[in-house]
């Protein structure tokens, strides 16, 4: 069901005048939200735009029957507004966010503190929940970790061996990549968005150019969508086929993480063959791409492909072959399709507790609108479903970037683009392989960008690893977080 008149409704990768947005008081503009959502819709984006001293708050909603987006705003305030996370837990980051930038309170939110260490504007307030009794103890782990990844500090509560409550802080090394937009585009802002999160480099170059697109008022051409499908799905098999080698290493199935973490490298390899770069710098850029695939490389991608996807097919069949396997994941970290729908779950964690949620399928743009793959659900909701999930996107990816690389399409690579539209309101989302990747841009009265906001897919997600660790054994902490693999870089903007 489609929004009411208190939105604008627009498709994924277009715009809209800043004027057109409809303006609500800030409280008007919760109860619009909350309505909407209560109708079906999903947050995709709440975020603030200063207004001299002021602030508006930007709402952007996904209506993903009806293939359409909506945005409001609200007319300029300070101090506070109820906050929407009371009926609506999926806002809580959002919210927790917004305060800590801008310094306006939600109030009545249940657990209102920073999302990033640095804090920013927010005030002091970094206590860890706790959960109280004699046989209850804690556990922290990190943020410094025994590996070369980036940090994250993890507070268990635990009776015995079952974890009652985790909690999970990021923002370590916040690097400030949103502050760094707003004047642009500037010289190095493709090379920020192509390291937004370094695995996602397709993924985030997609969005940031479609929706430069989007402002300047053209198209790339249909080859360059092409080529950019072809590389987004490159991306989700390397990072797909890494997961499962990943999550065998860790149940000690020593065959198929072997096999995997070579097969992953060869991906990557593929990507490399279009670009010169394994996670795909410097292919995406706005009009187009910057690099083309001629017949005969072509030819080689597609020999090489068939070997690589053949060779996951086996490493793949031991592992699910395994009943140590299968033992270790079933009914472990269990998401519920009620609960990931409240939290908004996008991504393979979300297909993976039944519900139909997919970019490609839902809101296509670029060359998904004239091919897609079947999207992979899976009911279970725990870390087998997760891995299921991968598991049959690897098979319906493989299927796909064969069918478009026996039939490649001719013309132009890149077209050139005209000057951004001003006081413009820009939207695009990308399907990455973790998920809903969403980039909104506003321009000011030069065509520059006014406000950028970024969304990885694990802004949406951290809260569901936290919820299925709920009544698992710390011990399962391992395979619950690598079955969702989420992003710190991407999660801290």
């Amino acid at each position: 069901m489609s929004a009411t008149t208190s939105f604008a409704l627009l498709a994924n990768a277009t715009s809209l005048p800043w004027v057109d947005v409809p303006v609500w008081p800030v409280a008007e503009l919760v109860r619009a939200t909350a309505d909407e959502l209560t109708r079906g819709a999903r947050l995709c984006a709440w975020f603030g735009v200063p207004e001299g001293t002021d602030l508006c708050l930007v709402a952007v909603l996904a209506f993903d029957a009806d293939n359409t987006l909506a945005v409001a705003r609200s007319a300029p305030f300070s101090g506070s507004y109820p906050a929407l996370t009371v009926t609506h837990p999926q806002a809580h980051l959002f919210e927790r966010e917004v305060w800590e930038q801008h310094g306006v309170t939600p109030e009545g939110h249940p657990w209102l503190k920073p999302v990033r260490r640095t804090r920013g504007n927010a005030p002091e307030n970094a206590e860890f929940f706790r959960v109280e009794g004699r046989e209850v103890h804690e556990v922290a782990v990190g943020p410094v970790h025994a590996g070369v990844i980036e940090p994250g500090h993890f507070r268990f509560q635990c009776a015995g061996e079952e974890v009652l409550h985790l909690e999970i802080a990021l923002g370590y090394q916040h690097r400030g990549v949103e502050e760094a937009l707003p004047g642009g585009p500037h010289l190095a802002t493709m090379s920020q968005m192509e390291t937004v999160a370094g695995d996602t480099t397709i993924a985030h170059a997609t969005a940031y150019a479609t929706l430069l697109e989007s402002l300047t008022g053209i198209e790339a051409p249909l080859r360059a969508q092409w080529l950019r499908a072809i590389a987004l799905e490159l991306e989700r098999l390397a990072n797909h086929t890494g997961d499962l080698g990943a999550l065998a290493n860790d149940v000690a199935f020593l065959p198929t993480s072997s096999a995997c973490g070579r097969i992953r490298g060869e991906f990557l390899n593929l990507t490399a063959l279009i670009c010169g770069n394994r996670f795909g710098r410097g292919l995406v850029r706005p009009g187009g791409c910057r690099h083309d695939l001629e017949p005969e490389r072509g030819t080689q991608l597609l020999q090489r492909l068939q070997t690589a996807l053949a060779d996951t097919e086996k490493a793949v069949g031991w592992f699910w072959d395994a009943a140590s396997v299968r033992a270790r994941f079933e009914n472990v970290g269990a998401s519920f399709p009620d609960q990931a729908a409240e939290i908004g779950l996008v991504g393979p964690a979300a297909r993976a507790c039944g519900l139909v949620r997919d970019v490609r399928y839902d809101h296509p743009a670029g060359w998904h609108r004239f091919a897609q793959a079947p999207v992979a659900v899976w009911p279970g909701g725990d870390v087998f479903a997760r891995a299921r999930v991968r598991s049959l996107e690897i098979q319906r990816s493989g299927e796909f970037l064969q069918e478009q690389l026996a039939a490649p399409v001719a013309g132009e690579l890149r077209t050139e683009l005209g000057a951004p539209s001003p006081n413009t309101l820009a939207v695009t989302l990308v399907e990455g392989w973790r998920g809903e990747v969403c980039h909104v841009a506003l321009t000011d009265a030069a065509g520059r960008f006014r406000r950028y906001k970024i969304v990885d897919p694990s802004f949406h997600n951290w809260t569901g690893l936290a919820l299925a660790l709920r009544g698992t054994a710390i011990s399962d902490f391992p395979i619950c977080n690598k079955s969702f693999n989420l992003s710190y870089c991407g999660f801290d903007l």
